[in-house]
């Protein structure tokens, strides 16, 4: 498993062991957040077999705010994700949905209850239409009005305008637009999102960026976003959680994740 947290951290040295000492594990670090909580995770832990992926992790995702979830390679990013939709069963902690324990929940339980989970690899259906796989994303819901599926082409023009194509046409941002668009028509609560940037040049990483950040701002969604590229997730996001290891090192508003230097270069390369 690449996300499993084995792998060694980016830290090193008496610089980065304070950084860790000084870190807020939940919560906002220097302020205290003003949003209601759509999503809580308490003292979440998981593993694979006797590697231990996430250690005791805390946090939570605010209705109209972006949490961006940061950290190298193995630091137990995509897990966190995975456990928290339950693909992967914790060993401890639980997660809150809307006021309800969702930690034992059936993965398939998970949508009608208000998650929506976007995994890394832009999971298109190929030989469907890019409506054809929009439509798949609401066959929970049974017959959904079609102004819907118009408020998604209104979010996402560039896949409105190929509608009709099969989806193996598609560009890797506009299947990354898809995914998105498909997830938005269960109409969850909160939305996770795991590394929407991988393999996309800069220019449709900022449109995609920009276009998550007017679905917040307009509809009032949370997200909780899981993204290698920190320089890109921390100028749209809200909150920044910095994982190490399967740990929380530090939870604070994004901007001033962005500007701690020694921070970024201990734990986000850059």
């Amino acid at each position: 498993m690449a996300d499993a947290g084995a792998h060694g951290s980016t830290a090193s040295g008496a610089g980065a062991a304070g950084l860790t000492r000084g870190a807020a594990a939940g919560g906002v670090a220097g302020g205290t957040a003003t949003a209601p909580a759509v999503l809580q995770v308490e003292g979440l832990s998981a593993a694979y077999g006797p590697v231990r992926a996430l250690q005791d992790v805390t946090l939570q995702a605010e209705h109209g705010r972006i949490t961006a979830v940061l950290g190298a390679n193995g630091a137990g990013k995509t897990t966190l994700l995975r456990t928290i939709s339950g693909l992967v069963r914790p060993t401890a902690g639980r997660v809150v949905l809307g006021g309800e324990d969702v930690t034992r929940a059936p993965v398939e339980a998970m949508v009608t209850k208000g998650m929506a989970h976007v995994p890394e690899g832009r999971g298109v259906i190929a030989e469907l239409t890019v409506d054809e796989n929009l439509r798949v994303g609401s066959l929970f819901r049974g017959k959904v009005p079609s102004e819907e599926f118009e408020r998604v082409y209104t979010f996402f023009p560039r896949i409105a305008e190929r509608r009709n194509q099969t989806a193996h046409t598609l560009s890797g941002g506009e299947r990354q637009m898809l995914v998105i668009g498909r997830a938005l028509l269960a109409r969850p609560k909160v939305l996770l999102l795991d590394e929407p940037s991988l393999g996309l040049a800069p220019r449709i990483v900022a449109q995609i960026f920009a276009m998550v950040r007017h679905l917040v701002d307009t509809e009032g969604l949370s997200v909780l976003l899981v993204e290698q590229n920190a320089r890109s997730a921390l100028s749209v996001a809200d909150t920044g959680v910095v994982l190490n290891l399967g740990r929380v090192v530090v939870t604070d508003d994004a901007a001033r994740l962005a500007g701690d230097e020694d921070l970024r270069h201990a734990y986000l390369g850059f």
